[in-house]
């Protein structure tokens, strides 16, 4: 073969091998650059994810200390109330210890006494009263038709007048404690005074 002939094989097939080398390199720069927008779009989403789920968090977080925090200021609020009625209705049972000293007192006590003796009409019936109360025991007595046991009552602090019929199955309750408390449910639910 003939040199001319030789170098031109020679410079076909650098060329040829140049091209392929070229067509390579530019295929490798594509699959580089389809592979890299495929991990930034990767990154990114990714990282979309992680952000939202940071977020989810973040706001839980932030929840549970806006509940915990709502909460605790309920639980204040309440206590507070629960202590400011306290105060008011110990305010009120000292007065109506002092009051429980008049003659006025002793006027109602006969009155709590009479309405429950029409409740129990001639049946035998049990009366507590307070231990101060005692003394009115046998004028109390005569406003029952049946049988009466009059006794001392720890529970009634204040005063006033409880009766227990067995044979009717009644108790009626005419103390100034019991009204008292009674009080203080209407005073809770009607005072303005509610935790939201």
């Amino acid at each position: 073969m003939p040199k001319d002939k030789t170098d031109n094989f020679l410079k076909a097939i650098k060329r040829y091998a140049k091209e392929q080398k070229d067509a390579m390199h530019g295929e490798v720069r594509q699959l580089k650059s389809e592979r890299l927008k495929e991990a930034e779009e990767e990154a990114k989403r990714e990282s979309q994810r992680r952000i939202k789920e940071n977020l989810r968090e973040s706001r839980s977080r932030k929840t549970a200390q806006f509940a915990k925090l709502v909460r605790e200021g309920r639980s204040k609020l309440f206590l507070e109330r629960t202590a400011m009625v306290d105060e008011i209705f110990e305010e009120a049972k000292q007065r109506l210890i002092a009051y429980s000293a008049s003659d006025e007192y002793q006027e109602k006590l006969k009155e709590g006494a009479k309405a429950i003796a029409q409740l129990f009409e001639d049946s035998d019936c049990v009366i507590m009263l307070a231990e101060k109360d005692l003394g009115a025991a046998e004028q109390i007595k005569s406003f029952f038709g049946g049988a009466v046991q009059v006794q001392a009552d720890p529970s009634i602090l204040i005063g006033g007048v409880r009766g227990r019929c067995g044979s009717k199955r009644i108790i009626a309750d005419e103390t100034l404690d019991t009204k008292l408390e009674a009080q203080r449910e209407w005073f809770v639910e009607n005072s303005a005074l509610q935790v939201m």
